[in-house]
């Protein structure tokens, strides 16, 4: 459950702290409070998106901190499967901070992605927002609310369906794009076979190119390189007396004279031996390699000619000759395959069909789910609609064939619904009012609440385009959802605020002439008072607080029985 959230300088809230209770928590107060604020603010912490005119003070950092308690094992198995770990206690605590135009989201002080604070949203809170049931109008969101209900058998379904689908989409891609006349398939073969025997031509070797590039700096550049070789030929040679062998030589001899009288001179002679011996290897290998540096001009030509082709299939075929011999082994399968076009074609053929069949039949299986699930979920919708006063309702859920396939499968859903007796059942879209659609919508979530490991629910303006008998209905469906979850409430109804288990009171003031939002809980008086401000409007009577009162009493006596 939600346990607590924590505002701070945001839009109209300076700073504010609201403890949640268990069961069913109302937030009450005048247009223009704020209460929509709050539901924004957890949506914030939650991944949603942050708006630049949402941050009170933009010299200061904006904050919400959301802590909840979790302790259902689904829930926590499916948070661990994130690498994400309660606190002591089971405690979540998640953050969203705004500072400088960025914003900067954490689960338990490890810093997280706006992504990751969205999954954690699914797993423990589902949010009703104000326009939410406008999405009831659109056969889409008929087929998700299906599917999220039979989710345990439908969801596995689902992805043997996507992983057919590919499969046969690929396929099918393969096929229309092998489609071509004599004409073309000839054309081909002969663009196939050109390109193939000018690699074929090249007799290409796997790393020719980089020895080839290395003989060609060493050829072009052989002018310096013998110079500065015959340098440092002269330099460490014996020719001249200035040459480091003769002058080491020297120096090895005038140390061996002495080396018998001094144990140390007979070390640092034998050291000097050793570099002696050193550079007598070098000399050799130095001379060795200038001796080999002589190349003739024609050698110099084929190099470069040898170099050129093979730069002319790089740029057609690819960057390097691994590369341009793998391109040769497609074609040469591309030409098989056009030479041998009848068969090929038969082959794929036979292929595609086999995968619409595994298509067709993954699909089929996923359409008797939804229908199984569509019958079970229309029938539990009808029956929360009728404790919502849709006495006479009809209502079900419709699966009807796409006609073709899709990744999602071949089906779309309707819900069908007649309010009215002796009123067929017609598309919901053709037949609810705002009202109405607001009140299907709980319908709805009290129905999903009972299928998932969701904690909490929160519902803002639930009571859109309700009164009388209706709110009320509506208030004891929301009292029995409590029961088993925490509900989370904005409501200007009297009935639905009565039924608060905890009532918190969101209030505009005014603080050194700037406008804040507080909200503040209620204590039991005060919950009458506030019930009686929504029932009086302006002026609260005594009549008014005495109907608040008894309101209250019976609220209090529904929600026992």
């Amino acid at each position: 459950m939600l346990v607590s959230l924590h505002v701070k300088n945001l839009a109209l809230i300076d700073e504010a702290e609201v403890y949640f209770s268990e069961g069913l928590n109302i937030l009450t107060g005048e247009t223009g409070a704020g209460k929509s604020i709050l539901i924004g603010s957890i949506n914030l912490a939650l991944g949603g998106q942050a708006a630049k005119n949402l941050i009170r003070d933009p010299d200061q950092p904006a904050l919400v901190e959301l802590v909840f308690e979790v302790t259902n094992p689904d829930s926590l198995i499916k948070l661990q499967e994130l690498d994400l770990y309660p606190e002591d206690g089971g405690l979540f605590i998640l953050s969203r901070k705004l500072v400088n135009g960025r914003s900067i989201g954490k689960v338990n002080g490890e810093i997280v992605s706006a992504g990751v604070l969205k999954q954690i949203a699914e797993i423990l809170i589902n949010i009703h927002g104000q326009h939410e049931h406008q999405s009831l109008l659109y056969k889409k969101k008929h087929l998700e609310i299906l599917d999220d209900y039979g989710s345990k058998e439908i969801s596995p379904q689902k992805v043997k369906v996507r992983e057919a689908y590919a499969a046969y989409s690929e396929l099918k891609e393969t096929y229309d794009a092998t489609g071509m006349d004599e004409e073309q398939r000839t054309r081909e073969i002969s663009f196939l076979n050109f390109e193939i025997q000018e690699i074929e031509d090249a007799a290409l070797k796997d790393g020719e190119d980089e020895e080839l590039e290395s003989r060609y700096r060493k050829m072009v550049n052989a002018r310096k390189i013998l110079e500065a070789v015959t340098m440092a030929d002269g330099l460490t040679g014996a020719m001249e007396e200035t040459g480091a062998q003769e002058t080491i030589g020297r120096a090895v001899r005038e140390l061996h004279a002495v080396a018998a009288f001094d144990g140390k001179i007979q070390s640092l002679s034998m050291q000097l031996q050793d570099v002696e011996n050193l550079l007598n290897d070098f000399h050799r290998e130095l001379s060795d390699y200038a001796q080999e540096l002589c190349f003739s001009q024609e050698d110099f030509q084929k190099t470069e000619e040898r170099l050129d082709t093979i730069n002319h299939l790089k740029s057609k075929y690819g960057q390097t000759i691994r590369q341009i011999l793998e391109y040769q082994a497609a074609q040469q399968e591309k030409l098989e395959k056009l030479v041998d076009y009848e068969q090929y074609r038969k082959k794929l053929a036979e292929k595609l069909q086999q995968s619409e069949a595994v298509l067709k039949k993954t699909t089929d299986q996923l359409s008797v789910l939804r229908s199984k699930y569509a019958g079970q979920l229309g029938r539990q919708i009808r029956s929360a609609l009728k404790d919502l006063n849709f006495l006479d309702v009809l209502f079900h859920i419709e699966v009807c064939p796409l006609g073709h396939f899709t990744a999602n499968g071949g089906d779309e859903a309707e819900f069908m619904i007649s309010t009215n007796p002796g009123e067929k059942e017609r598309p919901l879209a053709q037949v609810a009012s705002g009202g109405e659609l607001s009140r299907i919508m709980l319908a709805i979530k009290t129905v999903m609440a009972d299928q998932d490991a969701t904690e909490t629910l929160i519902f803002d303006e639930i009571d859109t385009g309700i009164s009388g008998r209706t709110a009320q209905k509506v208030s004891e469906k929301l009292a029995f959802v409590a029961k088993g979850h925490q509900v989370i409430c904005i409501t200007h109804l009297a009935q639905i605020a009565a039924m608060a288990d905890a009532h918190f009171a969101i209030e505009k003031n005014v603080k050194k002439k700037e406008t804040i939002t507080i909200i503040r809980k209620l204590n039991d008086s005060e919950m009458v008072q506030e019930l009686a401000r929504i029932l009086g409007g302006a002026e609260i009577t005594e009549t008014v607080l005495k109907n608040a009162k008894e309101m209250k009493e019976l609220a209090i006596g529904t929600k026992s029985s």
